[in-house]
């Protein structure tokens, strides 16, 4: 009978080589999942934006369009840090160049930063396709270089005024199929305290969202961090009491998009 042999250096080589297929068999594991999740996550956000609504849950996302601003945008995210809430943001480029700094807190509290053109002028956008998604880009590098990550993608637009206002309507529509070549879903909204519209008493804002919002379990709420006519933080925090009492709970976009902050 014949006996083999295997000296110390073979024993070093079988083990490396067992060792090596393992890890071999971990990362293809590994790689098999992350597949999934990024074939998952193609899902196209338009289709999420669309389902926002479908929800038994009592839920408010508060948003605020056309900021940031140094006067009233800092003030609104001390209010939502105070009550441990986070709110959307939809933002116009010029202004997110302007105030890069009041971004990076408002994304690095948790906040969602979402698209809302960069000039937000009607006859500016809707020249053609290109001029259209160039407000679109450019927003999303202001947003890229005021939080420092790379090509931001928010996957959520809201056109200036609405997608359904009569201005610039067939524009409108048109570059709604312009957005889904982006994978862009766009968001309007199904409550306000129209604090864009004129000047208002705080008592007649929190009186404008109680309207609106009644007998609906999602809220999408618009209001303005602008500062254009109505210092919005003056009645936010009466907002929040309200809405907390008809027991509704805050969320973000991250939830509708990613179920948590990515």
């Amino acid at each position: 009978m014949k006996f083999f042999v295997i000296n110390k250096k073979e024993i070093l080589f079988i083990i490396f080589i067992i060792f090596l297929f393992i890890l071999l068999a971990i990362l293809f594991l590994i790689s098999g999942k992350v597949l999934n999740v990024s074939t998952d996550s193609i899902e196209p956000n338009i289709e999420k934006i669309k389902n926002i609504y479908d929800s038994n849950e009592k839920i408010a996302y508060l948003t605020f369009d056309d900021g940031p601003t140094k006067k009233v945008t800092p003030k609104i995210l001390d209010i939502l840090k105070q009550n441990n809430i986070n709110a959307t943001f939809f933002v116009i480029g010029k202004r997110v160049d302007e105030n890069p700094e009041i971004i990076k807190r408002a994304y690095n509290e948790g906040n969602f930063i979402a698209n809302h053109t960069y000039s937000h002028n009607n006859n500016k956008i809707y020249i053609n396709k290109e001029t259209f998604l160039t407000e679109i880009q450019k927003t999303d590098e202001s947003i890229s270089n005021a939080i420092g990550i790379d090509n931001y993608h928010s996957g959520v637009f809201r056109f200036p005024n609405g997608s359904t206002a009569k201005d610039h309507y067939l524009q409108k529509q048109n570059s709604i199929k312009y957005l889904e070549e982006i994978n862009y879903g766009y968001l309007d909204w199904n409550a306000l305290n129209n604090d864009s519209m004129q000047k208002l008493s705080k008592k007649q804002l929190l009186e404008n969202l109680k309207n609106t919002s009644k007998g609906k379990d999602v809220l999408v709420i618009l209001m303005h961090d602008s500062g254009d006519v109505n210092n919005t933080y003056d009645v936010l925090q009466d907002s929040i009491n309200y809405l907390k009492s008809q027991g509704y709970i805050f969320k973000t976009l991250y939830d509708v998009l990613y179920d948590c902050k990515i």
